[in-house]
């Protein structure tokens, strides 16, 4: 069975009017980062899911989860 990561980061990101650039300023990464893990070019660490789950004050599965899981 194949899965695939489902991100919701861009869709979180611009319900609170935040740019990329500003989410990464909040978690400490570049705003290319961003774009990349948005995109699913790049998968995040465990730790920089964390992160951008805590700049939202929401749980990382509210962010990412898995389909076909």
């Amino acid at each position: 069975m194949s899965e695939r990561l489902i991100c919701r980061l861009k869709d979180v990101r611009t319900e609170r009017g935040w740019t990329q650039a500003e989410l990464a300023e909040r978690v400490g990464v570049s705003r290319k980062t961003i774009n990349t893990v948005e995109n699913g070019v790049f998968v995040p660490s465990t730790v920089l899911a964390l992160k951008l789950a805590a700049a939202f004050d929401l749980r990382v599965e509210d962010l990412f989860g898995l389909e076909g899981a």
